[in-house]
């Protein structure tokens, strides 16, 4: 079809016309297939306008986005839903204003919530509204459409969800970054909204999982024991239960206290290597010597066993000598790590005296 339009688009240009091609719902063409519209578009033989549902970041190749420009159409408000609902049921030529049924406030509030500022999805529960009523009785005058019917006819909230698709991402990014900010009722919202559209339970605990170590780390290491429990327990029990575990260290991650350093210290090391490159050799005294002819290499030369120290600890140097002075790791004074910062300073210090 693709194809057919192009040998026409050509025959236009022939004869001096402009052509534009509008494709919806672009992001359910392959690479192959958006890849074939980039010459045209170079060439300018169309200009093209795509529709997708789906972030331009995942549903069209890089190349065909650098050459378009991006417009966002946002989710239209509850007033709009509101206006566009009583407009429906009160026009009598396009609408559905000549079977003169009522609608409470009250069902209206519920068809614009279960709406989620799709149109669609609010036009379709008030026609399925009317249909009820007209079948419920045979004269329709004075009938009323509620928020009883239409909680009946609704079944469930339809959510704005899409598992592979920018909603998915968005859902998973408020979620993680609820409970970095502390708050547990936006945390187990966000959870029980991607619950209630179906979202992967183990996709859950995975975020959960990474959100107990990056964002409260050593400041309470049980919320990484408690999320790793929770995801075992889902991966066990499976759902509906498995979302009662999952609330409980949701609650739990949200509620510890935070500290990101095991992050940014991971990060730092990540950083160092990415510009500096590795350093040229482990250093002898930190070498393996559990092979024949190890210690004859000189390895393990120099190094001393703390536990043959008092407190466990003696003043010796673990990185190459080339970086021996470098800090990665940045104790936080949240939580338990703060013990860990005191401890560290404590070290400091007898280093400082050896």
């Amino acid at each position: 079809e693709l194809k057919e339009v192009i040998k026409a688009a050509r025959y236009n240009a022939d004869s001096g016309k402009k052509n534009v091609l509008f494709i919806d719902e672009i992001h359910r063409y392959s690479k192959v297939q958006q890849d074939a519209l980039l010459p045209h578009v170079e060439s300018g033989l169309v200009t093209l306008i795509v529709a997708t549902t789906e972030n331009p970041s995942f549903g069209v190749i890089p190349a065909l986005r650098s050459r378009c420009q991006v417009v966002e159409l946002t989710q239209l408000s509850f007033d709009e839903i509101k206006e566009i609902v009583k407009s429906a049921l009160a026009d009598k030529e396009n609408g559905l204003g000549g079977h003169d049924i009522k609608i409470s406030d009250s069902a209206v509030e519920q068809i614009v919530h279960l709406a989620a500022g799709d149109a669609r999805v609010g036009l379709t529960l008030l026609e399925a509204g009317v249909s009820a009523v007209k079948g419920a009785t045979k004269g329709t005058k004075g009938k009323e459409i509620t928020e009883k019917l239409v909680s009946e006819i609704s079944q469930k909230a339809s959510l704005l969800y899409d598992k592979l698709g920018q909603q998915h991402y968005d859902h998973a990014s408020a979620f993680q970054k609820s409970m970095r900010g502390s708050d547990a009722d936006a945390a187990v919202y966000w959870m029980g909204r991607m619950i209630e559209a179906g979202e992967d339970p183990r996709f859950i605990a995975r975020r959960l999982i990474v959100c107990a170590a990056e964002d409260v780390g050593n400041a309470d290491p049980t919320a990484l024991i408690l999320a790793v429990a929770a995801a075992d327990a889902v991966e066990k029990i499976g759902m509906p239960e498995g979302r009662i575990p999952l609330a409980q260290a949701v609650i739990y991650v949200a509620c510890a206290p935070k500290s990101n350093a095991s992050y940014k210290a991971i990060g730092a090391v990540l950083d160092h290597l990415q510009k500096s490159g590795t350093a040229p050799t482990v250093p002898n005294h930190l070498r393996d010597t559990s092979y024949k002819d190890a210690k004859k290499m000189g390895h393990g030369k120099g190094y001393k066993y703390p536990h043959d120290y008092p407190d466990h600890f003696v003043a010796q140097s673990y990185l190459p000598d080339e970086i021996k002075d470098v800090k990665f790791y940045e104790a936080g004074n949240e939580g338990r790590e703060a013990a860990f910062a005191k401890r560290l300073k404590e070290i400091k210090g007898k280093k400082g005296e050896s």
